[in-house]
Formats: structure tokens, sequence, C-alpha cells
């Protein structure tokens, strides 16, 4: 008795320090919503909801590249790119100050079947360097970064993008059984992800990449192609969330999404994804998003200066990745 006291003492202690930053994240959020009664309102966690289904699509996207200890730093350039690509392809046709004067107004399908499958290109571009001319991620990701922000900036001119479609924007008012369309379509981008993570050979692929990578390449596993997959479907997402983003937002520019990728990622590993390769699940994700969007609310009602909120959110990614370590480190 007194062994399996001590073995659930241990336990209860090893997850409790496994997962202090999600529980001093809840913490702060729970004291904030006991002062300001206002922060669980039903408008403000449909707001919040409405964010985390974004972010969450963004992070998905992520956490393949993670899972096979890669990164993706150009998510959020992508995703603004996206978003003006959007709001270019869904303008009011006769709009003032319409981008191309001449095209008509797509269709809400068409506009995001040609957005994702830009994006898509952008993601076989970043896996081929990968996979083929082994850049590191990290390097290969960054350089992509400023690759799409400079192409936007060009093709855009720098000019914020608006007078869009009301079908298109109607995306983010629409609520299909009182529940807003965005988080359908995460809840949905979700159940695809964890049935390919958990069901799929190129989930078990992804895994064993990430757990050992030339061990997984001498079992067969076709390492090249399936990074090739995880990166394009990353930038799949990229695209994905791009437009609805444009949609919730009205309207995009260049700096749209901008330092997303960094929220994204901070989110995966606060979720569980592991920066060190083969560990990382869907609902964890999802868990590591929410406690981030709801840290971010929580000091917006404490009347946080923004500038502040930059230095507590670049606290919360070097702690959460000091824990991931010293999770990685304690099982070698």
């Amino acid at each position: 008795m007194e062994a399996t006291k001590k073995l659930n003492g241990k336990a209860v202690g090893k997850w409790l320090s496994n997962n202090a930053i999600i529980m001093m994240m809840l913490a702060i959020t729970l004291i904030v919503g006991i002062i300001h009664p206002n922060f669980f309102s039903g408008t403000n966690m449909i707001n919040l909801f409405k964010n985390v289904s974004i972010r969450y699509i963004i992070a998905l996207g992520i956490s393949g590249c993670l899972i096979t200890t890669g990164n993706d730093l150009s998510a959020g350039r992508l995703a603004g790119f996206a978003a003006c690509l959007a709001c270019i392809f869904a303008q009011t046709e006769g709009a003032s100050g319409k981008f191309y004067p001449n095209m008509p107004t797509l269709s809400t399908p068409v506009v995001f079947i040609l957005v994702i499958a830009i994006c898509a290109i952008v993601g076989l571009c970043n896996g081929l360097v990968v996979s083929y001319l082994k850049v590191q991620p990290f390097i290969a990701t960054l350089g992509m970064q400023q690759v799409v922000y400079g192409i936007c900036l060009v093709y855009t001119g720098g000019t914020p993008i608006g007078s869009l479609n009301k079908n298109f924007t109607s995306l983010a008012s629409n609520t299909i059984i009182g529940v807003p369309v965005l988080i359908w379509i995460a809840l949905v981008v979700a159940a695809c992800f964890w049935f390919l993570y958990n069901k799929t050979r190129h989930g078990k692929y992804m895994y064993a990449i990430g757990g050992n990578e030339a061990a997984a390449e001498v079992a067969g596993v076709n390492v090249h192609a399936t990074k090739i997959r995880i990166y394009i479907l990353a930038s799949c997402m990229f695209g994905l969330a791009g437009c609805l983003l444009a949609a919730k937002s009205g309207g995009a520019s260049v700096n749209t999404a901008m330092g997303y990728e960094l929220d994204a990622i901070a989110a995966c590993t606060i979720g569980g994804v592991s920066t060190t390769g083969g560990v990382g699940t869907v609902p964890g994700v999802l868990v590591g998003v929410l406690v981030f969007e709801l840290m971010k609310v929580a000091l917006q009602f404490m009347n946080v200066n923004s500038s502040y909120t930059y230095i507590v959110q670049g606290l919360v990614i070097i702690v959460a990745v000091a824990i991931d370590i010293r999770k990685y480190l304690a099982k070698k």
C-alpha cells in the first residue's frame, strides 16, 4: 500500500512538474476571471474560441514539422500572404480600389482552393530544400519567410486590401447549431489530423522519423517523401488559416498574421509537442493553443501594456522549451 502511495505521489509530482506552465497559466486565468467577471462572458469566450480556431489550424500545420525535429518559421508570413491573396480574389465586383478591376468576384470555395494551392507550392519548396538539399529546417523556412514577405510586398505594394464579398466575410459571423463556422472548421481539421497522425502510415512514418531518422530510413521509411508531404500539408494549413483570418478581419495587409509562427510553436511546446522530435498529439496542441490564448486575453483584462505582453510571451516560450528539454534529458 505504501509503495502504491509513493508511486502515485511520485506520478502526480511528475505530472505537475511536466505541466507546471499550463497549471500556472490556468491559475492566472482563473484569478483574472474572478476579479473581472466579464472575462468568462459568452461574447468574450466566443471571440476567444474564434481566435483559437485560426491559431489552432496554424499550430497543427507546424506540429508535424516539430514532431520530425523540424520547424516552419514561414508560417506567419505565408498565412499573411494567403490572407492578402484571399482578399484580392474575394473583393466585391466594382468596388473602389479593386486590385484587379476587371476580375469578377470569385466564389468562396474557389478562393480557398486557389489560395491553398498557391501555398502548397511554397510548402513543396520548403520540403525539397529540407529533404534533398539537407538545409536545416530552421534556416530553410527562415529564408522562405523573407522570400514570401518580399513577394507579398512587391505584389500588393504594401497596400491594405478590403471591400470583400459578403459571402466570404460571412464565414466569420455565421453559425451552425449556434456554434461559429470558424470553430466547426477547426474541429473538422483537428479530426482529420488526429486520423492522419494515429491511423495512417504517414503518421507512423512521421513519428518514426522524429524518434530516430536513421533507424526509420533503415526500416524502409521514405524519409524524403514523408518530409515533403509534411511541409506541403503545413503550408496548406497556413493558407487555410490565412483565408479564415481574412474573412474574420474583413481585410488584410502585408503585416497580417505577423509573428503567428512563434505563438504556434510556443503553443505546440506547451501542449506536449517535443522540440526533440517523435512526440506530440492533436488534443495536446489544442490545450497549448487554448492556454496560450487565455493567457494573452487575461493580460489584456489586467490592462498590461502590450509591450510587456511580448516579454511575457517570450518568457513562456523559453520556459516551455526548457521544460521540454528537461523531460528529454530525463529519459536518456
